[in-house]
């Protein structure tokens, strides 16, 4: 039977979040497999590049059948008799992480009331479900369909997958609130590791001497994480209010410390607080910068050092064909290189962050990354590649660190009830960063390519400018400081916040309501663990493949 609270109807199903509470003998290391499961698969939005240009040549297959020079960005989404312009296509990209952002600052209030189980299932639909109207509309050869598919609805299923996780994991792990989210967020960054290299195996297996496979791949893709994302949703448990593992008291060093809360902030009142737009800014800052690099790093190594990396003492411009095509084997291992920087930086940062505080460890991505950045145009002009390289995969350490960070800054600052609300509202400043970051790096590469610059000095100024990005960003952590008493929530808000989020000091249903214990066996926790390390394992062999031809 389930325990009810006075005046409230029962509830029954096997979505609302009464359900997910754990009994007692349930293990807390279940949980983050069932974040990876979902942070996996909609971590493809990272590796969707991997489409474009068999997509830019859907109907000539073997060469595209270019669309009129004059045809117009509207004409473009519904033509069916031209291939599309891999500008176009790239839209798809924008739309992610500007549809990311936004839906998790307006549904973030509502998963904190629904529970993860609900946002998880919701996000499998939207990510799983755009993908199949992608399908369809590569099959009809509808750009507006992709839009729509992957980058709008699936966009949504980004926001709701990403946060899904959040707010749980810091209630699982008040002891270490940064590993736990920086496992979650790792796989994010790890979802293209996995993702790519399948839909490129896929591609290859569906393609025909008509057709480039791309439509079959997505459907195929759907399937396969419509089945993972569901498993992670069905898996997820939220612990009974005020639950904290076994034998641990809150450290002196944590009650002394004044920037970390133990009371509660409510998420409709973090717009008007001075120190969320300071994250804000922090997050927006670090990510333009890092953004940028990213987007550019392939093409920064091969204009900066061209025939170097050869062994020959050509520049960029001075190479021929099959030495470009040699340069960017070795180009496309850098990528590859800094994607694993990108994924392991997520856990070892966020996981340093509980040792040293969150606050320090923006001062050292501010600080130490504003050193990088400056060194890249001196590694440059000295010629030393391995200087460049440990330059930029440091950055993007910082940089995915910086994500898996974020939420475990956040709940130490506005406490742990709206954390997942507050942070999908911050997300907001990554959708910001999204445009300022590419739109610096890309721009002013032209705008120096077109005063005659060399090649291998195109992106000096641009370090520069993205130091300065990180100087503001500096000033703003900086600036943090404990909130004001009169932000967080009276004892009589919060007790009405945990009647709408549904909290229980003890488990009322779980699984089929079986009722008070739930000890999961030793072999259950060993399968979840498979399941998401397995396909991760995979992914960073066929990484590390790739990475070998860069040495």
């Amino acid at each position: 039977m389930s325990s009810l609270q006075p005046g409230r109807a029962k509830t029954d199903g096997w979505l609302d979040k009464e359900r997910t509470i754990a009994g007692p003998g349930f293990n807390r290391w279940l949980v983050p497999p069932a974040a990876l499961a979902i942070h996996l698969c909609i971590g493809m939005a990272y590796g969707f590049s991997v489409f474009w240009l068999p997509l830019s040549k859907a109907i000539g297959i073997s060469t595209a059948k270019t669309c009129p020079a004059d045809m117009s960005l509207l004409a473009e989404l519904f033509t069916s008799v031209c291939d599309w312009r891999i500008s176009s296509l790239g839209w798809m990209y924008t739309l992610f992480f500007v549809l990311l952002g936004s839906s998790a600052a307006i549904w973030g209030s509502w998963l904190e009331h629904a529970g993860p189980r609900r946002a998880g299932v919701v996000s499998a639909l939207c990510w799983c479900g755009g993908l199949l109207i992608s399908a369809l509309g590569v099959h009809w050869h509808q750009l507006w369909m992709l839009w729509l598919g992957s980058g709008v609805i699936g966009g949504i299923g980004l926001g709701l997958g990403y946060i899904s996780p959040v707010s749980t994991l810091i209630k699982w792990f008040p002891d270490r609130r940064g590993m736990a989210t920086g496992m979650a967020i790792m796989g994010f960054g790890g979802g293209a590791l996995v993702g790519s290299p399948l839909a490129a195996e896929l591609m290859k297996y569906f393609a025909t001497p008509s057709a480039v496979g791309v439509w079959q791949t997505f459907v195929v893709m759907a399937l396969i994480y419509f089945a993972f994302m569901m498993a992670g949703a069905l898996t997820y448990r939220i612990p009974p209010s005020g639950w904290k593992p076994e034998g641990w008291t809150l450290p002196a060093a944590q009650v002394n410390n004044a920037m970390i809360t133990q009371n509660h902030v409510h998420a409709k009142k973090v717009w008007g607080i001075p120190q969320f737009w300071l994250i804000w800014m922090v997050l927006c800052m670090n990510v333009s910068a890092g953004i940028g690099v990213i987007g550019m790093a392939s093409p920064m190594l091969q204009e900066m050092f061209g025939g170097s990396l050869i062994g020959i003492t050509k520049k960029f411009g001075e190479l021929d064909s099959k030495e470009l095509a040699a340069i960017g084997i070795i180009a496309a291992g850098f990528a590859a290189l800094i994607s694993l920087f990108n994924i392991g930086g997520r856990f070892i940062w966020a996981s340093l962050s509980d040792k040293i505080g969150r606050k320090m460890t923006y001062v050292v991505f501010f600080v130490l990354g504003g050193l990088l950045y400056a060194s890249i145009p001196l590694s440059a002009a000295a010629g030393s590649k391995l200087m460049f390289v440990a330059a930029v995969c440091i950055i993007l350490s910082m940089y995915g660190g910086g994500f898996a960070t974020i939420p475990a800054y956040l709940a130490d600052l506005f406490g742990t009830q709206m954390v997942g609300a507050i942070h999908g509202r911050l997300l907001t400043a990554w959708a910001t960063a999204g445009i300022i970051g590419p739109v610096v790096v890309n721009y002013m590469r032209e705008y120096q390519i077109g005063l005659g610059i060399p090649r291998e000095q195109v992106y000096n100024q641009t370090m520069y400018i993205l130091v300065g990005f990180l100087v503001i960003g500096l000033v703003c952590n900086l600036a943090v400081r404990p909130l004001a008493a009169k932000w967080f929530m009276t004892p009589d808000e919060l007790a009405e916040e945990k009647r709408l989020a549904h909290d229980r000091a003890v488990a009322n249903e779980v699984g089929a309501g079986s009722g008070i214990a739930e000890k999961t066996p030793a072999f259950i926790l060993i399968v979840a663990w498979a399941v998401v390390g397995i396909p991760l394992a995979w992914g960073v062999y066929r990484t590390l493949q790739s990475v070998s031809k860069f040495f």
